[in-house]
């Protein structure tokens, strides 16, 4: 890595997406970087099983995070271990300043940064993050052994963690705003089956409160009532969703109400050059496979587009000798 080199492309993110961005752009003999501030896979390391993605009936978030890499970077890929403080764009060139203070110089630009865990704002969650606040239950499960959580959230997130707790505590509730969860089918049913889990439906948590041993209780207001009580637990864990991590994206480039960015089919926004996929890019659903696909689209599109603005008269074929 140098300052004055000129790269095809740079992928800014290593989770999924990111990641087969960088296979396919090796795969089409572009001169390539990833760079990527902490571990390689992004969210996807966090989830205990994965069900869902095609050839594997089951594996781990922190295995298939790994597969991913590893093919990676059996083509060669760059991978840079250091965090993107900016993007500037240009007209011959883009580029991509990092927290070292090194600025690479790119073509193309896949913004693959995907988003951050919401936060419930209520009191409490911030002063007692790490002392039975989480964020993720294959991380910090393993404290909880035998003892008493609450999961809040009610999509696909919330029930896959409350069913990876139910194996390691003693009691799970889950809080949930309605009266339905919003996970698909199957994982509804699974809650159903176990024993451990218990719904508290129609309810939202308005305060966690905590001894010299960590988090104690969690208030809770049912929403119709607007009665308030306290539920006693060790650990409350929250899924309620993520925002996406838009601090990079360049002025100029669309975004919803939300901060999803606005692309085309072929994952290109506004500025030529610069491709967003993954959970940073507006779409219907948010999965492994989806962000894959992202990655698969921007870098042949992105190859395409870097192809055409090196080429010269030059690179054309002479005209056959008559």
């Amino acid at each position: 890595m140098g300052t004055d080199e000129l790269y095809d492309m740079i992928i800014v993110g290593g989770g999924p997406g990111g990641l087969t961005a960088g296979i396919y752009a090796m795969r089409a003999a572009m001169k390539t970087a990833l760079i990527e501030k902490s571990a390689y896979g992004g969210q996807m390391t966090l989830s205990g099983e994965v069900e869902n993605y095609p050839a594997f009936e089951k594996i781990s978030g922190f295995d298939l995070s790994a597969k991913f890499q590893q093919h990676a970077a059996s083509y060669g890929l760059e991978m840079i271990s250091s965090e993107v403080t900016g993007i500037e764009p240009g007209l011959d060139f883009h580029a991509v300043k990092l927290d070292n203070g090194t600025t690479l110089k790119t073509h193309a630009i896949i913004l693959a940064v995907g988003g951050s865990p919401k936060k419930l704002n209520i009191p409490g969650e911030t002063e007692y993050y790490g002392r039975g606040v989480s964020y993720c239950a294959v991380c910090d499960g393993f404290f909880f052994r035998n003892k008493t959580v609450a999961v809040i959230g009610g999509g696909d997130s919330a029930c896959e963690e409350s069913l990876y707790l139910a194996k390691l505590a003693k009691q799970v509730y889950i809080i949930h705003r309605r009266d339905e969860l919003r996970a698909s089918r199957i994982l509804q049913e699974r809650i159903k089956g176990e024993c451990k889990i218990e719904m508290i439906w129609n309810s939202i948590p308005t305060e966690i409160h905590a001894n010299e041993q960590g988090v104690s209780a969690v208030r809770i207001q049912d929403v119709t009532t607007r009665n308030e009580r306290d539920l006693a637990i060790d650990g409350i864990f929250i899924f309620i969703g993520f925002n996406p991590n838009r601090s990079l994206v360049p002025a100029g480039i669309q975004m919803d109400n939300n901060g999803y960015v606005l692309t085309n089919d072929r994952c290109e926004t506004q500025i030529p050059g610069i491709f967003v996929i993954g959970d940073l890019r507006q779409k219907y659903a948010r999965q492994i496979v989806i962000a894959a696909g992202d990655g698969c689209t921007a870098a042949l599109v992105a190859a395409h587009y870097v192809e055409n603005k090196k080429a010269t008269p030059a690179d054309s074929c002479p005209a056959p000798f008559v």
